[in-house]
């Protein structure tokens, strides 16, 4: 039965991957005429010949980056708390599942949330801060649960032969613990930025400008991201613009594969390093 098993799980697993790869085909090849500097570099347009996603990269770049300046920092600090400091009460457990079922809520609850809150309640608008303040919401617990689980992975050896030596609590987790967990870090950038890059649902409800012709340079100012002017030019009825279409999936796949790849490096060379 073992070999069965285990052939099933190949060959779902040949199966995934060769869907993947088709689907990712289809969607270079009819992208390639497209992938043109224009299309990078011309903002939106109701011409298929002369449309791009300057706006659009820029904004992405822009709502992507303060997500992870927000994010990042609050998720890992509460991630230190509930693992280190928090006693095991049920206080603690409560706010552990509270965590792990946000990860569940689906993301335009997340996007209404941002609307009453960020946008109407402070006052942001439909603004670059705007948005990236409901991304940092809905990729928090993403940040948490992976930071978590890094740092359990530490030994708790380390911890003990740091305290043993006179460090105190906190030289421990910032000396120690946090280097020896840096790879699991990374993990967490990681996800959160995958999370936030492909996210249109909650800017869509956070009117993103769809077609915007200037570029975004202050975080008050509107905004335009990737999937949602992808999803403008798939509702236009030319067929051309299923070509801009695809080659926007085309920009958006190699701004996300570029970040991961970076991380992804950068977290091999410290598990190399970190023991």
């Amino acid at each position: 039965m073992e070999w069965a098993f285990a052939g099933l799980f190949g060959a779902c697993i040949v199966v995934a991957i060769a869907v993947l790869a088709i689907l990712l085909g289809s969607v270079v090849v009819e992208a390639l005429p497209y992938l043109t500097p224009s299309v990078v570099l011309n903002f939106a347009s109701h011409r298929p010949e002369t449309a791009g996603y300057a706006a659009a990269i820029v904004g992405t770049a822009w709502v992507v980056g303060l997500t992870l300046l927000f994010s990042l920092p609050l998720g890992m600090a509460a991630a230190i708390y509930l693992e280190e400091y928090a006693p095991r009460t049920r206080l603690t457990r409560l706010l552990e599942a509270g965590v792990s079922n946000l990860a569940g809520v689906p993301s335009v609850v997340f996007g209404l949330l941002g609307l009453a809150l960020f946008s109407r309640l402070l006052g942001l608008g439909f603004s670059i801060l705007a948005a990236a303040l409901t991304l940092t919401v809905l990729v928090f617990p993403y940040v948490v649960i992976t930071t978590q689980e890094a740092i359990r992975a530490v030994p708790r050896s380390i911890r003990e032969g740091a305290l043993a030596v006179g460090a105190t609590k906190w030289q421990t987790i910032r000396r120690q613990v946090l280097p020896a967990a840096g790879p699991g870090l990374l993990t967490a950038s990681i996800l959160a930025a995958s999370r936030a890059m492909g996210e249109s649902a909650p800017l869509i409800v956070l009117s993103s400008v769809i077609f915007m012709t200037f570029l975004p340079l202050d975080p008050m100012d509107p905004f335009v991201v990737l999937p949602v002017q992808i999803y403008g030019y798939i509702g236009l009825p030319q067929e051309e613009f299923r070509g801009v279409a695809a080659a926007g999936i085309v920009i958006l796949l190699a701004m996300l594969l570029s970040f991961n790849s970076v991380a992804v490096l950068a977290r091999n060379r410290m598990q190399r390093r970190r023991w």
